[in-house]
């Protein structure tokens, strides 16, 4: 039975001792989306920091549909906040590319989660900050980031929780309804992320607390994501010479 009361004190305590231990004084810097898990991972760390040491940097690029929903988020929590547009920099970027490399799909893709990252790295250096990565155990199960984008900052709160668990600690913190209901979206092709897996959170959250899923053909796709995308979650591999 999950406890999300202990967990989520424990968790709190968690993030005060990391920046006991690396940045005492420094400000928590948390790419807001509009999402449940940037929603959750601000409010801990508020509860953890208080509201005067946590910044949230809004990135959309150009319109963003929902972004009622982060802005809804920093107004909820009462935390300083910044909007950088990251539009002019993806476009920038597209347009300088060689006319002789084919751009693929997954390229256009994955730049804007990292031009984020590079954001989000700017404004911490500019205000004694370290950043917070907002993934959770369940996208991180089956590679569902994009390296050196959303899958990294200095400290992880929801790493190891699913998204089952990381929503109940959304209720427990007095949260909006609609940040931690919301259906999740990849922001990068426009689909939900059930869509673009083929099966659903709750699926493989039971999956991978229990072991157990009725349906073989989710299973070995949940398998073979999670083997092909190991790579994200381990240090860059090395050589290591005998000298």
């Amino acid at each position: 039975m999950f406890d999300a009361v202990r967990i989520k004190n424990e968790c709190v305590e968690w993030i005060r001792e990391f920046f006991e231990k690396n940045g005492p004084g420094c400000n928590a810097v948390v790419g807001i989306s509009g999402g449940k898990d940037s929603s959750i991972a601000a409010a801990l760390c508020v509860e953890a920091l208080g509201k005067d040491r946590v910044i949230g940097v809004l990135m959309p690029q150009g319109q963003q549909h929902d972004i009622d929903m982060a802005h809804l988020l920093v107004n909820h929590l009462g935390i300083k906040h910044y909007v950088i547009n990251i539009k002019d920099t993806v476009d920038a970027m597209l347009k300088n590319m060689p006319e002789a490399l084919e751009i693929t799909s997954q390229t256009v893709q994955n730049i804007p989660p990292r031009i984020r990252m590079t954001t989000l790295y700017a404004v911490s250096q500019s205000c004694n900050g370290r950043v917070v990565n907002t993934c959770n155990l369940s996208e991180d199960w089956v590679g569902y980031s994009t390296r050196y984008g959303d899958s990294v900052g200095d400290f992880s709160p929801l790493s190891n929780l699913t998204v089952t668990e990381v929503k109940e600690i959304g209720y427990l913190l007095g949260l909006p309804k609609e940040l931690v209901d919301k259906t999740p979206i990849d922001g990068l092709c426009g689909k939900t992320d059930e869509e673009n897996l083929g099966f659903t959170y709750a699926e493989l959250d039971v999956y991978i607390r229990t072991g157990k899923i009725e349906d073989l053909q989710k299973k070995e796709i949940i398998d073979r994501k999670h083997k092909a995308n190991l790579f994200k979650l381990e240090l860059m591999p090395s050589f290591k010479p005998e000298i």
